[in-house]
């Protein structure tokens, strides 16, 4: 990715980057076994490290009303989190022809949605494939422990995407797939996500707020607690509940 720290320098916002290529597959196993070992070196499970969650969005001309909505609800990932621990989120989006960005982790609410705030919504193709290739290679070099999904189609080849799924599978990453609306190629292809890399797949009406209130703060807890802030917060919220009951 490119780097652009020194621009956020300037306006306390945390730099777009274009996201980088995919990674080749792993296909031996010295090559899973390095590749596993390495994430586990920098694994965010580890005692006083910073817990981090990518939170990424179909960002195409679509999705507007939702990436409006979402502005205002990431706020309670950040408080969710807070009563648990530390929580840095990153955020990544695609739209357009071609373009697929992520800033730098972020801290802080009020900078996260100053960031989405000045990001439009453009037509285009989905790419959840450099989504998933960005996560990969964050989980290799300094860790991550869930990943949220946001989105309403899929138009990628299955079996790449799942092939990059069971990457994330063997670092424990798993993805939490939200599925906004009831596209049957979409759901079939969020739930196998889902499953290959042990997180879950939830659908929520259009423009349900309150519904996607409560699976991003379900996400949250995993991510700043993990399971076992999720058992707790299942006993009264149904969203952390759904979540719960896929993950293996």
């Amino acid at each position: 990715m490119t780097d652009e720290r020194a621009k956020s320098k300037n306006s306390g916002v945390a730099a777009l980057r274009e996201a980088a290529s995919v990674p080749r597959t792993v296909s031996t196993s010295a090559d899973i076994a390095a590749f596993v070992a390495k994430a586990r070196a920098v694994s965010p499970l580890a005692p006083g490290a910073r817990a981090r969650l990518v939170f990424a969005l179909d960002a195409t001309m679509s999705r507007q009303p939702t990436w409006d909505m979402a502005c205002d609800l990431q706020a309670d990932m950040f408080s969710e989190a807070a009563a648990i621990g530390n929580l840095d989120i990153r955020l990544v989006y695609y739209r357009g022809a071609s373009e697929c960005r992520a800033s730098n982790w972020i801290s802080d609410a009020t900078k996260l949605a100053t960031l989405m705030r000045r990001i439009h919504c453009r037509g285009g193709h989905t790419q959840l494939g450099r989504v998933l290739g960005d996560v990969r290679g964050q989980a290799v070099e300094s860790g991550v422990r869930a990943v949220v999904f946001v989105g309403d189609a899929m138009e990628e080849n299955v079996d790449d995407l799942c092939g990059k799924a069971g990457e994330l599978g063997l670092l424990k990453v798993p993805v939490f797939m939200f599925q906004e609306g009831d596209d049957p190629v979409a759901e079939q292809a969020f739930r196998e996500i889902a499953r290959l890399t042990g997180g879950a797949w939830c659908r929520f009406d259009p423009g349900a707020a309150a519904q996607l209130r409560e699976l991003l703060r379900a996400a949250a807890a995993y991510a700043a607690g993990g399971r076992e802030a999720l058992l707790r917060l299942a006993r009264t919220a149904s969203g952390a509940a759904r979540l719960l009951g896929q993950m293996r």
